[in-house]
């Protein structure tokens, strides 16, 4: 089986602090990603990172980028531990700053940003997990672990999305995001 192919300009952003239980489900996403891309797997052109989510690191990592993708952990009330939401930029109705993010500056704070200066990827996604605990610690809490595997398949997914297609890259061509007949390439 080869590597799904996919853009240069795509990226995955694992927001989050490994130092704070399950705020380190992002950096966990990032880590699956990255033995994927060394067991040949996915493709080295996705560029993975692991960020704080300090807003203009973040604008900076999606800069150019034809699909950016983030996961990170999320609040909610009432809260049930590990289960996963997916947001797409357009239409997103942004939480106030201060119920954002476990980080000082949220998600929330470079989207606005992102927004004000025109510097969104063209399709941004989001996934967020819902964490039980983001106290001081390290190791995600068994539910959020187990929600891990799944995730990180679903980011492959949607990487390898048929209706996504990027834009003509600096040579002219234009790429789809996954040749691979095994990932529902074209």
């Amino acid at each position: 089986m080869s590597p799904p192919h996919v853009s240069s300009r795509i990226v995955v952003i694992g927001i989050g602090n490994i130092h704070r239980r399950d705020d380190g489900v992002g950096p966990a996403v990032i880590t699956r990603l990255t033995r994927q891309v060394e067991e040949g797997t996915l493709s080295a052109s996705v560029g993975l990172h692991v960020s704080d989510g300090e807003p203009a690191r973040l604008l900076a990592l999606w800069e150019s980028a034809d699909l950016g993708v983030v996961v990170d952990a999320a609040r909610n009330s009432p809260p049930a531990p590990g289960r996963v939401h997916r947001l797409e930029a357009d239409g997103l109705v942004l939480p106030p700053a201060a119920d954002a993010s476990s980080h000082g500056l949220g998600l929330g704070d470079a989207l606005r940003l992102a927004h004000a200066l025109d510097r969104l990827p063209r399709r941004l996604v989001v996934y967020g997990v819902e964490a039980a605990d983001t106290g001081f610690g390290t190791g995600l809490t068994p539910r959020i672990a187990e929600a891990v595997g799944p995730l990180t398949e679903r980011v492959v997914e949607e990487l390898c999305d048929p209706r996504f297609r990027a834009r003509p890259g600096r040579d002219g061509e234009s790429a789809s995001t996954c040749l691979s007949a095994d990932h529902g390439g074209v």
